[in-house]
């Protein structure tokens, strides 16, 4: 079996980097003792007195197999590596890398001391990886329809069957973090068995409270006046979104904010909304049917809660801060009630 001299696998959430990691060395050991064959390294590998340097990594590169047809070396937190100069060593060796190595590499960051940022790959190393023949797979759900669309893929390729009800719940439950589907899969599989039909009773008590969401779930709730769905929503923000009250109140003033431009405005299309607001397609729209529903007088009702609520989380009020934000969208979301 032919496998590419290196195989870089580059994405930030680390259910979908598992898996493609999974994948490719499976593919790569292609039936070699995993105990012989498989060397990983992660970034206490790399750690030297001053940083970080690639040269382990290389070295276990440029070592013949013993007892083996080959060898698979993995590289983890290879995002450590930030410029040109960083990566030398590993750049050199692509030129000629090892026949009987499979070299893969996770571009990814660091936890000790926790990386911030994942720097880009540089310039050098994409090239020389395209030069060696080998592979870059990003490993990303996309975004808007594209991450849904994925999403509708992944169960239907599951292991397991899930119904119609099952399929909505978990879509409705991850939110944002929809590559907590794969592992989500994996469990049910292990739990009912390979093929089996997954009612949404079934999967409920392996969903928990639900992933993060986007903002605009947030707002599509509140707009629609479903106080329970933008309470639920804005739970989901905060545990599982770790987002802070007062960055929740900086997106609802921005969407307030946005319905008050157009109220007024006699702007009646999509394009004249997408032109005062500096946004395209869906958004405007949304915005401008918003704005014609509530009409000036709730709008600007709308504002002064928000005001009021900025100053209570800045400390005009003892309640907590979680409880001045649910009250906030609970009366948003009754506001916009017909």
């Amino acid at each position: 079996m032919s496998v590419p001299a290196i195989v870089l696998i580059t994405g930030d959430d680390d259910a979908l980097v598992t898996e493609a990691v999974r994948a490719a060395v499976t593919a790569a050991l292609d039936g070699e003792d995993r105990s012989l064959a498989l060397e990983e390294l992660t970034e206490e590998d790399y750690r030297t007195e001053d940083g970080f340097e690639v040269a382990r990594l290389v070295d276990a590169a440029q070592t013949p197999p013993f007892l083996t047809g080959r060898r698979v070396v993995v590289g983890r937190h290879l995002g450590r590596f930030s410029d040109k100069e960083s990566v030398v060593p590993l750049v050199g060796y692509l030129a000629d890398p090892l026949d009987s190595t499979a070299l893969i590499v996770v571009w990814e960051k660091g936890h000790a001391p926790v990386q911030q940022r994942l720097n880009p790959i540089p310039k050098s190393l994409a090239e020389a990886i395209k030069a060696a023949g080998g592979e870059v797979r990003k490993t990303t759900v996309g975004r808007g329809r594209e991450a849904d669309q994925w999403l509708d893929d992944r169960i239907a390729a599951g292991p397991v069957d899930l119904d119609r009800p099952a399929r909505a719940l978990v879509a409705r439950r991850l939110g944002e973090d929809r590559a907590g589907v794969v592992p989500l899969l994996e469990t049910l599989a292990a739990v009912f068995g390979l093929g089996a039909e997954v009612t949404a009773a079934d999967v409920e008590p392996f969903l928990g409270s639900g992933g993060d969401v986007a903002p605009w779930d947030l707002t599509d709730a509140i707009d629609d006046g479903d106080v329970a769905k933008a309470l639920d929503c804005l739970t989901r923000m905060l545990v599982a979104g770790g987002r802070h009250p007062l960055a929740v109140t900086a997106a609802l003033q921005g969407h307030y904010g946005r319905l008050l431009r157009l109220d007024g405005s006699g702007i009646r299309d999509q394009a004249g909304a997408a032109d005062a607001l500096g946004v395209k397609g869906f958004p405007a729209k949304k915005a401008l049917a918003a704005s014609r529903r509530m009409g000036g007088e709730r709008i600007a009702r709308a504002v002064r809660l928000l005001a009021a609520a900025d100053l209570d989380l800045r400390g005009r009020s003892a309640w907590p801060q979680e409880l001045v934000v649910e009250v906030l969208v609970a009366r948003l979301a009754s506001l916009s009630r017909p």
